[in-house]
Parts: structure tokens; sequence; C-alpha cells
């Protein structure tokens, strides 16, 4: 596992994960077009210069990718994994690598309540649940690395 800035043809891959049935429906995330897809990509994640993205690279194959951006004042975190990198460590393995290229602290995370793995996951890289929020129709757990007391 390796993680590497994104290129042009990660963002088809990337297209393809977030159209999966199971991925769309364990995260509560609408897919969106290819049109509207590639339009977000450029505009608000490859063409901010605050945002921190990595392609999340298995077997020279891109597996998924892992970004941070703000939020208001807030820090978050997300990633997508394509299924077939799922409940093999490489979820563990990347976020490890990528929190220690990643510096603001505290960090944010609010995945949806039922998606037990990706909140497993931020649990093992040391993000704690502090409670939950509302977004439309569906509850997320909220979880923060290096909160400050």
């Amino acid at each position: 596992m390796e993680l590497r800035d994104v290129v042009q043809a990660d963002l088809e891959v990337f297209l393809a994960y977030e159209h999966d049935p199971e991925a769309v429906r364990r995260s509560g995330f609408a897919p969106r077009e290819r049109e509207a897809f590639m339009a977000h990509w450029a505009a608000k994640v490859l063409g901010d210069p605050t945002v921190f993205v990595q392609t999340v690279v298995v077997d020279g194959d891109p597996a998924g990718n892992i970004v941070a951006w703000w939020d208001g004042d807030r820090r978050f975190i997300g990633y997508w994994f394509g299924r077939p990198y799922w409940g093999r460590g490489i979820g563990t393995e990347a976020l490890t690598v990528f929190l220690e290229r990643e510096k603001v602290r505290p960090l944010h995370a609010d995945p949806v309540a039922g998606n037990t793995g990706s909140i497993r996951l931020l649990e093992k890289c040391g993000f704690e649940a502090t409670g939950t929020v509302r977004h439309g129709e569906d509850e997320h757990v909220v979880l923060v690395l290096g909160a400050t007391a």
C-alpha cells in the first residue's frame, strides 16, 4: 500500500467506486452523475489548495482515496475505498499513513451511524466518538481526533 497524489485517471476509478450499490448503502451517500462528480473533484477537491487528498494504491491500482478539507472552522476527513479492498486492513494502514501527513488537529469525521466498518476504522486510528448529528434523514456519528479538553 502506498499513498500518492491523485492523477486524472484515478477519477474514473473513484467514480465507479462511488456507484457501487453496497458502498452507497453503507455510506448513505447518493452517487453523483459523471459530470457532477468530475466538476466536484475539479473545483472542490483538486482545485482547492486547502484540501489534502491522496490516492491509496495497492499493487499498482487505485484502491480509493482519503481527503481532508475545511468546513467552516473544522477540518474533516473522509475516504472511499473500492469494495475489493474492504476488510483487508488497507483502510487502517492507509489512514494511519495519511494521518502522519495531515497535521491539523482536531480532525473530524461523521460517518453514517450504520457504517460500523467506517466507525471501527476511525476508532482504530485514534478518533473518539463525541456524539451524533443528523444530515437530512440520516444519523451520523461524530468522531474527533486530537480534541482539546
